[in-house]
């Protein structure tokens, strides 16, 4: 291995390597393109970046100047991107090489000038980088090695022409990394047209799926997920964790709840900005949140420093899912917790996952009050302030406490401020309780009032409660039952109330608008006051008894036509017989259908008469219209036995061309109009003015 990535490793604190990264950094493979499939957590980030350290240093221990990219790293989404970015930064620290970034959602102009000045490792996601390409941005000539993480999942995410495209670019003697959790015919198909002599190395069967992480599937009430949610996280308080839920809705309700009860969460999700999700990262790396709430956006890529548990807010929808959520808790050999909130409902749903996921699970319960407490207690003892040396500040103020009181009264004052500090624990009912029943108090000694309101004047209780608080200087919990009747309305108010009700109305009883309060010498009826609307009959009916004969006829009405019995039936005798074989009637015979017979000849079709000349001019005659002159018709203005009169019309004849004459005044110029003698000429026309009083200009005429 190379002296300055092993001294990186070492201040990290990595004593050994992971199976992934023995085997991607063996000594026989050289040079030799990868097919990695490797479960997630499993240290491939750091894995890869040694693994292409010797094709970019070439023996060297430190890098060159910088100039166009000695190895490309591709990733699907932008945190894997950054967080990939940031692993190979601390591992190449000690080499001098520069790592940058070209991801989607962030300022391509800052990514072009980063290019410009020169890079070694170039780590981004698909989209962008091909933009980079195409614009000429992004120099591929000197490229030795490209790494494809996550393969499997661009390729789900549509990437696949991308990742062709700046496969096709690249130098064709580079070297091609390939990691995938899962290594799909698409992959498969896509290494043996992208790869030369790959060699395949999986490490799934190697170890137990996820064998650093303790699964765990806490059965709660229907009622109690987030209080088993709450009391999950004040049980480890001392550790940073993340909660999934499958909707941005239950992200957002879920982190306001978790702040109220005072628990530093940010939330990760697709409706946040680049920035955004940057700045909820970041918190949670330098300590400020301790719990982070987001969906499936941060199952794939988030490593995050101290991550120590995971809680299935809503049970993830496929295995797959499960898997990625969980793996981010339990990485590079550091041990996790997943906790599932199992209600009843989604009991079976959980116990298909891990059946599927062949994930074995300790099925328990959410954490007590009294083991949160207990807990509490624990970490307060454990506390390294216990141990840590005392300042000359420190033994002063200590000195002036224990002269005023005494060491017990000090620990006790000081354990109540630890206690104030955290929020105080849930309490929880048990997995199968079923929710309680509504109870419904009793309303007590209480007086009725009549309102001179009904339903005719569109009466409702939505209203009449409101103006009886505001009229009557009264709460809503002294008013009970509310009856609209046709003509009036029936209040019940509590006998408490009743004195002051009266007192605010006045002598008249007036609430507003005319409408006036009495009160009642007793309750009205239940039964009317319903609302005076008759009920239905609703009971058992009596079962009807067997009759043994129709009952008898109505009398018939006087005068009434009688109506004919009905006949009755003819005797076997009467019937007439049916036909049997031997009386039926022949069936009637059908003729053969004759042969056809031509017809004569006489009528035999005759092609028509063919013309040698053609006809002459006087051979056509209209047929049924007389020769001579037409007759006159009725309304007909022509007669042809009277004469015109008269000179008749002569042709006209085209005059000789002469001087042209002057061109007709145009008639908007008033000045060339014809003026009869002895009349005035016209007055000047005044301008139209150009604004009216008060300085508004008059209106325009013309299309709007």
């Amino acid at each position: 291995m190379i002296t300055p990535l092993s001294e990186a490793l070492a201040e990290r604190g990595f004593d050994k390597l992971t199976p992934v990264q023995n085997a991607v950094t063996a000594e026989d493979i050289g040079d030799q393109d990868l097919l990695v499939s490797a479960q997630t957590g499993s240290g491939k980030t750091v894995g890869f970046g040694m693994a292409i350290a010797p094709t970019m240093l070439g023996g060297d221990d430190r890098f060159g100047p910088a100039a166009a990219p000695l190895a490309l790293v591709v990733a699907p989404t932008r945190e894997l991107a950054f967080q990939v970015m940031r692993e190979l930064t601390w591992l190449y620290a000690k080499t001098g090489a520069i790592v940058t970034s070209c991801v989607g959602g962030m300022d391509s102009r800052q990514e072009r000038r980063a290019l410009e000045r020169g890079a070694h490792i170039v780590v981004g996601t698909p989209g962008r980088l091909r933009d980079h390409i195409e614009r000429n941005a992004l120099d591929l000539s000197e490229l030795r090695a490209v790494v494809l993480d996550e393969a499997d999942e661009m390729l789900d995410m549509g990437f696949r022409e991308d990742l062709e495209f700046m496969l096709g670019k690249a130098p064709a003697e580079r070297r091609t990394l390939m990691f995938s959790a899962t290594v799909s015919p698409m992959i498969a198909k896509l290494a043996k047209q992208y790869q030369r002599d790959a060699r395949r190395i999986s490490t799934l069967g190697s170890t137990d799926q996820h064998a650093d992480i303790s699964y765990q599937a806490l059965r709660v009430a229907a009622s109690d997920s987030e209080h088993a949610i709450f009391n999950l996280l004040r049980f480890h308080a001392d550790q940073s964790a993340i909660v999934f839920c499958n909707t941005r809705a239950a992200v957002s309700h879920l982190s306001a709840r978790l702040t109220n009860r005072g628990l530093a969460t940010v939330t990760l999700s697709g409706e946040l900005s680049q920035t955004e999700r940057t700045h909820a990262l970041q918190a949670m790396r330098d300590g400020r949140a301790r719990v982070c709430v987001a969906t499936d956006v941060a199952a794939r890529g988030i490593d995050l420093p101290n991550l120590n548990l995971v809680i299935h807010a809503d049970l993830p929808t496929n295995t797959e899912s499960l898997l990625h959520r969980s793996g981010r808790t339990g990485r590079a050999g550091r041990k996790g917790i997943s906790a599932l909130i199992v209600p009843p409902r989604a009991l079976r749903k959980a116990e298909n996952l891990l059946k599927w996921s062949k994930i074995s699970a300790e099925w328990t319960v959410a954490p007590s009050v009294e083991d949160i407490l207990q807990k509490d207690e624990e970490r307060l003892l454990a506390d390294p302030a216990w141990t840590t040396p005392l300042t000359e500040d420190e033994q002063t103020f200590a000195a002036k406490l224990l002269a005023l009181h005494a060491p017990e009264v000090v620990a006790a004052a000081y354990l109540r401020l630890y206690q104030q500090r955290n929020a105080a624990p849930e309490d929880l009912l048990p997995p199968e309780a079923k929710p309680a029943a509504r109870e419904h108090k009793a309303f007590g000694p209480s007086r009725w009032f009549a309102l001179s309101v009904g339903r005719d004047d569109k009466a409702e209780p939505r209203w009449i409660l409101p103006l009886l608080c505001r009229a009557g200087n009264l709460d809503k919990t002294a008013i009970g039952a509310i009856r609209v009747q046709d003509n009036e309305t029936h209040v019940e108010l509590t006998e408490a109330s009743a004195a002051g009700f009266m007192t605010a109305l006045g002598a008249g009883g007036v609430l507003e608008d005319g409408i006036v309060a009495r009160p009642m010498e007793t309750a009205p009826d239940r039964q009317s006051g319903g609302g005076g609307r008759p009920k239905s009959d609703s009971g058992p009916r009596p079962r009807p008894e067997y009759r043994a004969s129709a009952p008898a006829s109505r009398p018939r009405t006087e005068g009434a036509p009688e109506r004919k019995a009905p006949a009755a039936p003819r005797a076997d005798g009467e019937r007439k017989p049916r036909h049997s074989a031997a009386t039926s009637p022949a069936p009637r015979t059908t003729s053969k259908p004759e042969a056809y017979k031509p017809k004569d000849k006489a009528d035999a079709y005759k092609p028509k008469e063919k013309f040698d000349a053609p006809r002459g001019k006087d051979s056509y005659k209209p047929k049924d219209k007389p020769d001579g002159p037409r007759a006159k018709a009725k309304f007909d203005r022509y007669d042809p036995a009277v004469k015109p009169a008269g000179k008749p019309a002569s042709k006209s004849k085209p005059k000789p061309m002469g001087k042209p004459s002057a061109p007709a005044a145009d008639a908007r110029d008033s000045s060339k109009r014809f003026t009869p003698p002895g009349a005035a000429k016209p007055a000047a026309r005044k301008p139209r003015a150009t604004a009216r009083p008060g300085g508004a200009e008059p209106p325009k005429r013309g299309k709007r």
